[in-house]
């Protein structure tokens, strides 16, 4: 059995060919894709953030406006880059809209990937300290961000304060209990999965991985999801883990998807470069009749070993058709995989 939610990078671009030709279209018909996922049955609703692109970028008014409007599904990102993020101001958003949700909120978090402008955190106000790089100042961002959602005071206390206060040191409102458990990392490497098993949080694979060994991408990631329930065993948490990955999953059952995703393509993984010297290895996506895509989905041993699939869902298409795509998965693949 796994989780079955969707993916959303939230394009938006003025071309008439485009369903979403504006921010507000994309923010609108997020929503609305939400509400029909989980009348779909589906579990999850995640949005990616990108900042400086036409893209979804502040999720918190979303993921409040998305809890307002469902009850079941789960509600999350994937991921929040912490370079760019004020880690108490964060913990006061996620606080609210995990209580608008009534606790149904994943909160997919990491220190970021190659962004639209060079160095885009420095533009909100951020700056490595000595001797740290970016990386390292995501990481510090979310510790301090994951310390905050423990709810402990921290704050000293004004002796004449515009309202009475609790007693003690003070801690940051409105707090959410169980938030902190349910904080994912999206990591690129074994080390950093590894590394966020130790912090207690959550994994999200994506499709993109550092190449670390010249194995096919799917291998890769089962390795890696299986160093980091390694890592979570040796470090005794009492809670289970869960693990995520992304995948572009279409079934061909009618004239649109054929037209759309059936001349194939990306039938295979290819490897890059998203930075001056990290090699990376992007999974392939599948696009088949769904008896052919059963048959190839079983071979993908990253998708074996995680608990929740995450499907990019092509959000330029529109509502309709990207519940649709959702639809389809759980109805002529799922069962067929043992997934539901």
């Amino acid at each position: 059995m796994k989780k079955i939610g969707f993916l959303s990078f939230g394009h938006w671009t003025p071309s008439p060919q485009s369903q979403t030709r504006s921010a507000g279209d994309v923010l609108l018909q997020s929503i609305d894709l939400a509400v029909a996922a989980e009348e779909l049955g589906a579990d999850g609703a995640y949005f990616r953030v990108h900042h400086f692109a036409r893209q979804l970028a502040s999720p918190f008014p979303l993921l409040a406006a998305v809890g307002a409007r469902t009850s079941k599904i789960e509600i999350g990102t994937g991921v929040i880059d912490m370079r760019y993020e004020n880690p108490l101001y964060m913990a006061e958003d996620a606080g609210s809209a995990d209580l608008i949700s009534k606790g149904r909120l994943q909160l997919g978090i990491s220190r970021g990937s190659p962004e639209q402008v060079i160095e885009g955190w420095r533009y909100f106000g951020y700056e490595p300290g000595e001797g740290m790089t970016d990386a390292d100042m995501g990481r510090r961002h979310a510790e301090v961000f994951l310390d905050v959602l423990k709810g402990e005071g921290f704050a000293k206390p004004n002796p004449r304060p515009m309202f009475p206060n609790p007693p003690g040191m003070l801690r940051l409102e409105p707090h959410s209990e169980g938030l902190r458990d349910r904080i994912w990392w999206g990591a690129s490497s074994d080390a950093t999965a590894v590394w966020a098993a130790g912090k207690g949080m959550h994994l999200q694979s994506s499709t993109l991985k550092n190449d670390e060994t010249g194995e096919p991408f799917h291998i890769q990631q089962a390795k890696q999801i299986r160093a980091y329930r390694d890592a979570w065993k040796a470090a005794g948490h009492q809670r289970e883990p869960r693990v995520s990955v992304s995948r572009s999953i279409f079934a061909l059952t009618d004239d649109r998807d054929r037209a759309y995703f059936g001349r194939g393509g990306k039938e295979q993984d290819s490897v890059g470069y998203i930075d001056d010297s990290t090699r990376a290895i992007f999974g392939r996506s599948y696009a088949a009749e769904p008896e052919a895509l059963i048959e190839e989905l079983r071979q993908d041993e990253g998708i074996a070993e995680a608990d929740t699939l995450l499907l990019t869902v092509p959000n330029q298409l529109g509502v309709d058709y990207n519940a649709h795509v959702i639809e389809s998965i759980l109805k002529h693949v799922a069962p067929a995989l043992g997934w539901r």
